[in-house]
This record gives structure tokens, C-alpha cells and sequence, in this order.
């Protein structure tokens, strides 16, 4: 058996809240929508990976979510834009890594990462 993609379900009373972060801010596609489940995907081919971490490199809390993008800059400049907050960074990681932590519309965690 070989595991063909790990899925992350984040729970929200109303799934389309996210939307304009999931959407307009990361630029995902809207790939399933039953009103009660919405699923946001990419057209990169992803690699199935599960990280378990006792806190997020640096001395920062563990976040929910790791999304990497192929231009940190941009992602940075839409956040500003949007005037969302931002909990840790921009920081250039020794482990090679340019990355920024926000809050999504559910109040999670997520490590937006480019690698250099």
C-alpha cells in the first residue's frame, strides 16, 4: 500500500469564511464545494509529508499549517494588502528556509515558506 495524499481538514461552523484567505490571498483553486466541506487546492504536484514538531524552529509555536509558495515577496505583499496580521516574521531560518506566520479566518496557525 502506498499513502497517495494526506489531506488537512480544518473544523469551521461556516466552511466559506475562509475564502478570501484560502482564495484571494493564497490564490487557491475552489476544487469541492458541498457547502458543509470545502475543499482549496493547487495545481503543484505535492509530495505526502506529515511533520510532528515539539515547536516551529526558532522558539515559535508548532503551526497548524505549512504552505510553501514560489514567491514569498508576493505572498507578503498580499498580506500587507489585506491587513492581516502578521505573528512572526518575515525571518530568513538557517535551515534554509524565508518564511512568515499568520492567523487564517479560523484563528490557525499557518507558516507561509519559501525555500531559497
Amino acid at each position: 500500500m502506498k499513502v497517495k495524499r494526506i489531506i488537512a481538514n480544518l473544523s469551521a461552523p461556516e466552511p466559506a469564511t475562509v475564502d478570501d484567505f484560502y482564495r484571494g490571498l493564497l490564490g487557491l483553486d475552489l476544487a469541492m464545494d458541498h457547502g458543509w466541506i470545502r475543499t482549496y487546492a493547487g495545481a503543484a504536484r505535492m509530495a505526502v509529508q506529515v511533520s510532528i514538531a515539539s515547536q516551529g524552529g526558532s522558539d515559535t509555536p508548532v503551526p497548524d499549517l505549512s504552505i510553501e509558495v514560489d514567491d514569498l515577496d508576493e505572498a507578503w505583499r498580499r498580506v500587507n494588502a489585506g491587513g492581516i496580521a502578521v505573528e512572526y516574521g518575515p525571518a530568513t531560518e538557517p535551515w534554509g528556509v524565508r518564511r512568515f506566520y499568520v492567523r487564517d479566518p479560523l484563528g490557525r496557525l499557518v507558516n507561509i515558506l519559501q525555500h531559497e
